[in-house]
């Protein structure tokens, strides 16, 4: 019989720190809720579906630029590179001021904020918002966007791990099995 491993006794813990080896991308949020634009650095963005184009994402209670976030019915989705690093800073410091003078921004014809230098954006419409204890995970479909398809775009995505910026390089081939 097979030893079965005991469980973490604090697995809030032990939650935090296997997320913490977890590598994710790096998005940014802008939205206009009527009040003036909002920006948040996120790494929850997942894909839903591809037809319709569907992503969701988690919001944290904690930060002050979600409740904003979620007032907005429309969205915009910048998906970062590692050229992107200081906007990803920028957005993820508290109290920094995101749309101020020098930050290269823009506005959709719906109204929504933009960064100009961000190469992959998506506008997207909020379909749902399910609260869960301490956040909130938005589901959104994907109206618009822009892709860049160069072979070299889609290789410097920024990625967070263990509270730090990386850059993704993709793992070199495996050695063929000389046996085989």
């Amino acid at each position: 019989m097979t030893d079965v491993p005991s469980p973490e006794p604090d697995l809030s813990e032990a939650f935090k720190g296997a997320f913490r080896q977890h590598p994710a991308g790096v998005a940014i949020l802008t939205a206009d809720p009527g009040d003036g634009p909002v920006a948040l650095t996120v790494s929850s963005l997942i894909s839903v579906s591809a037809a319709p184009p569907t992503v969701a994402f988690s919001l944290s209670e904690g930060s002050t630029s979600s409740a904003p976030l979620l007032r907005a019915e429309t969205l915009v989705i910048h998906l970062l590179r590692r050229q992107d690093r200081p906007l990803a800073d920028l957005c993820a410091t508290k109290g920094a001021d995101r749309f101020g003078p020098g930050v290269r921004w823009d506005r959709l014809p719906g109204g929504e904020p933009f960064y100009m230098g961000v190469a992959n954006w998506f506008q997207a419409r909020i379909l749902h918002r399910f609260p869960v204890a301490g956040a909130t995970l938005v589901v959104a479909e994907l109206m618009a966007g822009q892709v860049d398809r160069s072979e070299a775009g889609h290789k410097e995505s920024l990625v967070y791990l263990d509270r730090r910026w990386h850059g993704l390089h993709p793992a070199p081939e495996p050695m063929s099995d000389p046996a085989a």
